[in-house]
């Protein structure tokens, strides 16, 4: 099923049909192979999406991307994360780089024309050990020494944080936290590095996660690590603004990575309720299979039809916070539901590694987390139907 004829496009469809090949013929046999033994994603993949035109999706067409808005955007994310999430989340990597209009022209079109073609790639090192949701907790600090930037601090939660060819620091460079605007003062600084290493003061461990695999998660600590005065992005001390700009479409592209995990969950599990039988018929001939698919398939197109509106709304201009934090919200929590049912449809085949339903279902509980958890979206989307909870 498609969205409205009136959305789709013919480009679209197309864009549409190429991540989902792409991702059924050269994805998914990697995120197979490579899952069960937490490997990472391999330069080639990287490169054949590169190629695609994938990494510069939402980049201008002057520097080299495809000028296109949310609504592409999300489309490839949830082709791509219906093979593998790490690989859906990917082009976010090299088109989605904040804050460059503030840079150099010469510099800003070097970093763009490199993200578009995946050669440069980031990671974002926000979250600390006591600090997740509330980024006006930040510790981290850089201060200033000459003309460059001296990082000190810890961040946790930095996903490609070793493969990536920068790193996007949200420090505090305010001298003084302010007690009555705590967000004021952050201030985003790019810490570039060769891939596959870190730089002198840059000590990383990673996380032992219980999925998201392909690649590595951080634990990141900063000791003087010095960047120039023309690594920061956007304006200084308006780094807690330059991320809300982007909240929107963080929360639709975790949504359609969501909605990509319960389609792949859908099909596997109509495949294996054809092909599985008992008391000498197919399962799928069991009103409590159907009934199961049927669910998971009305609250998947649910979620997509919401997604597409959403979308639509951040490519017209038009505020949609709400809406997108209702889209994460029942996207994620849909995404859970739906591939917990795959697997009991799986029955205990859906508890080995020998099916891909428990990767997806692993991969789908993190969606309930990341870019803001299920309670923060409730409590966005409440705020701005009711008010805002007095203390």
């Amino acid at each position: 099923m498609n969205a409205s004829p009136d959305l789709m496009t013919e480009e679209r469809r197309l864009i549409k049909e190429t991540a989902r090949n792409f991702a059924i013929n050269e994805i998914l046999p990697l995120a197979n192979a490579l899952d069960p033994v937490e490997g990472d994603v391999p330069r080639e993949l990287i490169q054949k999406m590169a190629d695609l035109g994938f990494f510069g999706i939402l980049i201008a067409e002057e520097f080299g991307g495809m000028g296109l808005g949310a609504f592409e955007y999300c489309l490839v994310a949830q082709e791509l994360s219906r093979a593998w999430l790490s690989a859906g989340t990917l082009p976010r990597h090299g088109s989605w780089i904040m804050g460059t209009e503030t840079l150099a022209d010469d510099r800003r079109r070097d970093i763009l024309s490199r993200a578009a073609k995946g050669e440069f790639l980031s990671a974002l090192a926000m979250s600390e050990p006591q600090t997740g949701s509330d980024v006006s907790n930040i510790q981290t600090r850089a201060r200033r020494d000459g003309s460059d930037w001296l990082i000190t601090g810890n961040k946790y939660w930095c996903t490609y944080a070793d493969g990536a060819d920068c790193i996007i620091v949200i420090a505090r460079t305010a001298p003084d936290i302010d007690p009555v605007h705590p967000h004021r003062g952050l201030t985003a600084l790019m810490v570039e590095k060769p891939r596959g290493e870190f730089v002198d003061g840059l000590q990383g461990t990673p996380i032992p996660k219980i999925g998201y695999f392909g690649w590595k998660t951080w634990e990141l600590a900063f000791d003087n690590v010095r960047v120039p005065q023309d690594a920061m992005l956007g304006q200084e001390g308006r780094a807690f603004y330059l991320m809300a700009e982007s909240l929107e479409l963080g929360r639709a592209h975790t949504a359609a990575r969501a909605i990509g995990l319960a389609r792949g969950a859908l099909e596997d599990s109509i495949a294996y309720a054809g092909s599985r039988a008992q008391f000498g018929r197919p399962i799928a001939e069991f009103q409590a299979i159907r009934f199961k698919i049927a669910t998971m398939a009305t609250e998947i197109e649910a979620a997509e039809a919401l997604l597409h509106r959403v979308c639509t709304a951040i490519d017209s201009g038009r505020r949609s916070d709400t809406e997108a934090a209702m889209v994460k919200y029942f996207a994620a929590e849909m995404a859970e539901r739906v591939t917990s049912e795959a697997i009991q449809i799986h029955g205990g085949a859906g508890y080995t590694k020998h099916h891909q339903v428990e990767r997806y279902w692993r991969d789908a509980r993190l969606t309930k987390i990341f870019e803001g958890t299920s309670e923060i979206q409730q409590r966005i989307i409440s705020d701005n139907l009711l008010g805002r909870q007095r203390d």
